[in-house]
């Protein structure tokens, strides 16, 4: 008689994510962390008038309105860029001298609400695209010359864009009426 064989239970197999989950995933945890971001930003502006948003109390230029401005100007074009590249990016001319202040006629409850906008719009775009759709960078000199993004890095891009700029809106924000928004 030969050696007998004992017959071992089969393992349940351990479920795996498929290439779609994963990414789903991932774009969720990118658009959550995202969101952590803006709602710092949009926190550090509670409670302030148009006139308080327009201040700017430190040596530089910035303003708390301007910040809400400017950020979602840059979440705007890197979302044109994740769409189309650089072509798309640079087809909306921006407002460089007004891009970073709260003009007359603006109010912080309009850029406000043009931030949550342009935040909805943002999310919607990036459940259409493939994080790992890659473009040529434009031209500038910050940039590698030939280098290219994905749209996983632009989302990168946008967070840390959005989390610094939150960081300044906090040293504004205290500086207008000394209120600190951790702490």
């Amino acid at each position: 008689m030969g050696p007998s064989v004992v017959a071992t239970p089969k393992r349940k197999a351990e479920p795996t994510m498929s290439a779609t989950a994963t990414a789903s995933t991932e774009l969720t945890d990118l658009l959550s962390t995202l969101a952590k971001h803006r709602g710092f930003l949009r926190y550090t502006v509670q409670g302030l008038t148009d006139e308080q948003a327009r201040q700017t109390p430190t040596a530089s230029a910035l303003s708390l309105g301007g910040l809400i401005k400017h950020v979602r100007n840059v979440e705007e074009g890197w979302m044109r860029f994740a769409v189309g590249g650089a072509e798309l990016m640079e087809s909306v001319q921006e407002d460089w001298v007004d891009g970073f202040r709260m003009v007359e006629g603006e109010t912080l409850e309009g850029l406000l609400a043009d931030y949550e906008e342009t935040a909805a719009k943002t999310e919607r775009l990036l459940a259409d695209l493939d994080l790992n759709t890659a473009h040529p960078l434009p031209v500038a000199p910050w940039f590698e010359p030939g280098a290219s993004w994905t749209v996983r890095r632009v989302l990168l891009h946008l967070i840390a864009e959005t989390s610094q700029h939150s960081g300044h809106a906090d040293i504004l924000r205290e500086s207008v009426d000394g209120q600190k928004t951790m702490g």
